[in-house]
């Protein structure tokens, strides 16, 4: 028996518990690390703690996002299972339901997909349009392909076109445009491995002088023009790390 689940907005994202505690201790050390590095005091590191909701917010963002892509390469595993229904004379509603056990065999009952696919189910034994049930998808996955896939699939539905070879070939649309961007994360995750070092070596620096030649950096602590100094020094930073994230946050 299929039950309904609440669905989520896949252009946001939710803590798990495990997860609060552990972004939040990542978020603590990182705050700590800064007060300690670029002001060596306590009550600087209790001023930069509001960073973590920025902190928090990049996590929840990226996390969003890699939930998204996860959705969208399994809706491609998903159209060309109803494909391969279609062609073996399922109607269109009862090819979904024989795609939910491919889905659940791939990847689980659990996954985001076969969260999705049991919502359509339940929607069209309660005599909901399939059409509107895509809809709703496309418009929470804030995915192009899904959206677009939801108003061809509209058109087709009602013009009387080629269900089977518009499924087809919207799969397979799909999967060339999942194939070039995992060749393109291919090529910058090199690049990646790299801004993630460099992000460390203002740290690395500061720890590794402030080790071997003690007291070479007492002049810039516990002062106002060393406060400011470090102050500049530490917003160029982030400037940089903003930067450098951009960069290499590529999707086609």
């Amino acid at each position: 028996m299929l039950k309904n689940c609440s669905l989520p907005d896949y252009a946001e994202y939710h803590f798990t518990l495990p997860q609060r505690f552990l972004y939040l201790m990542e978020g603590c050390l990182l705050v700590g690390m800064t007060g300690y590095f670029f002001y060596q005091s306590w009550i600087a590191c209790v001023c930069l703690l509001p960073l973590l909701i920025p902190f928090c917010k990049g996590k929840k963002r990226e996390l969003a996002r890699k939930r998204r892509q996860e959705l969208n390469v399994q809706f491609k595993d998903l159209v060309l299972s109803l494909s391969a229904n279609q062609r073996a004379g399922y109607s269109i509603e009862n090819a979904f339901r024989e795609a939910y056990r491919d889905m659940e065999m791939l990847y689980g009952t659990q996954s985001s997909i076969c969260q999705e696919v049991r919502h359509i189910i339940l929607g069209l034994d309660n005599n909901v349009v399939l059409e509107k049930l895509l809809y709703s998808l496309g418009i929470r996955s804030s995915q192009q392909d899904i959206m677009q896939f939801a108003d061809v699939f509209a058109i087709a539905k009602r013009s009387g076109g080629n269900m089977t070879d518009i499924l087809e070939k919207t799969a397979a649309v799909m999967e060339q445009k999942i194939e070039t961007d995992q060749e393109i994360q291919l090529m910058i995750s090199a690049k990646k491995m790299e801004q993630k070092i460099m992000n460390m070596v203002p740290f690395l620096i500061i720890f590794y002088i402030g080790s071997t030649s003690r007291g070479f950096f007492d002049v810039l602590y516990h002062n106002l023009i060393g406060v400011v100094i470090m102050t500049v020094c530490l917003g160029l930073y982030g400037i940089a790390y903003l930067l450098s994230k951009r960069i290499v946050e590529i999707e086609v």
